[in-house]
């Protein structure tokens, strides 16, 4: 007798995320050398982790036999530091994407609803899906959030509004008198999350989100210590939000959810801003190198704000394979219903080099 029939029915209908491929897969795949093949995938930074968080964990190896500190005292300490925020209005997670998962547990159950962007990153339908809330996906404006219409969306039962601002797949941004507006009308026993995972990185000024948290709306800032500062491989986001938020949340929480590595790295690369400034200066500049091929090709893309950027290219899948057998790992955007876009995380001036060459041989 199979066993499905006993799982939870929420989850029997939830389709698993599919992130970048890794490199050793796509290796073992089409017969290439792993270190023949980049990886411009999933966003991740391609100078590396931060070198303050390196060293940090180096000095901590011998210390790993040990459990985690379950309220993150010291990560906590700096963070609250770093911010000027008091200790209790911050969270962590294993990423930022348990926070959501957080949420979730805590906001959404059956016959409620969240209210989201059609094209905003896929984690917030699973979790909808996942908890039997209702995803309520509204056309995105061009290839923006369109949060005139993501404001009308809001029913009685809206528990949560998710605003992934720069926009994962599209790298896109709301500016801060749009997020204004939207938060003058916005009702008040809604939880307005602002997933803000490039705000570090992004080189367009960032809406001002954390002046809500200071005057204590019903928002959480979710934030990430996977891009700007290269942890990616350790798992580590955070929420700031009012001590209110903070408190129900933890309700979730389970013991230990962020390792001891991942707190120890990330106290460590808070004080590594020039890091995050040399990996702003390399997306920029990288930035303006795929744009220029873009405008050389023909090709339609949308300019960037953050590490990443979708590109137009025809059949968008075809394109994807075509760049694997070329050593060269890209997303295809069919997941997102945009067939015929590529998205493309942008790496260091050799690695952009190489898929512009790979990319050119493919579309001419």
């Amino acid at each position: 007798m199979s066993i499905t029939k006993h799982v939870n029915p929420h989850v029997m209908k939830v389709s698993p995320y599919q992130p970048g491929r890794p490199i050793e897969e796509v290796a073992r795949e089409l017969g290439l050398e792993p270190d023949s093949i980049i990886k411009l995938a999933s966003n991740e930074s391609p100078l590396g982790p931060s070198p303050k968080a390196v060293r940090a964990m180096k000095k901590a190896c011998s210390e790993m036999h040990r459990y985690p500190d379950g309220g993150a005292f010291y990560l906590r300490k700096r963070i609250s530091e770093h911010y000027g925020f008091p200790p209790d209005y911050f969270i962590f997670g294993c990423g930022s994407n348990e926070l959501i998962e957080f949420i979730g547990h805590s906001f959404l159950y059956n016959g409620v609803s969240a209210v989201m962007s059609e094209r905003a990153f896929v984690i917030y339908k699973i979790i909808c899906g996942m908890f039997g809330a209702e995803a309520v996906e509204v056309p995105m404006k061009g290839l923006t959030h369109d949060l005139k219409a993501m404001l009308k969306a809001i029913r009685a039962d809206t528990r949560v509004v998710f605003i992934c601002n720069p926009n994962n797949p599209t790298g896109t941004m709301v500016k801060d008198k749009d997020v204004r507006k939207f938060m003058a009308e916005v009702p008040d026993d809604v939880l307005v999350v602002f997933d803000e995972a490039y705000a570090e990185i992004c080189y367009k000024k960032m809406p001002d989100t954390l002046s809500y948290v200071r005057e204590k709306r019903n928002v959480i800032v979710l934030r990430s210590f996977s891009k700007a500062y290269g942890l990616a491989g350790l798992r580590v986001g955070y929420g700031i939000a009012k001590p209110e938020i903070i408190q129900l949340l933890e309700k979730p929480r389970q013991p230990f959810n962020v390792n001891s590595m991942a707190q120890i790295a990330a106290a460590a690369a808070l004080d590594d801003q020039g890091f995050v400034r040399r990996s702003r200066r390399l997306y920029k500049k990288g930035a303006q190198q795929i744009t220029d091929a873009c405008l050389e090709m023909g090709l339609e893309f949308e300019p960037p704000v953050a590490n990443f950027m979708l590109i137009k290219v025809g059949n968008g899948f075809e394109v994807f394979n075509e760049l694997q057998k070329k050593g060269v790992i890209v997303r295809p955007m069919a997941p997102y219903k945009l067939p015929e876009w590529i998205r493309i995380s942008i790496g260091t001036e050799p690695e952009n080099a190489r898929f512009i060459s790979a990319l050119k041989t493919i579309v001419s």
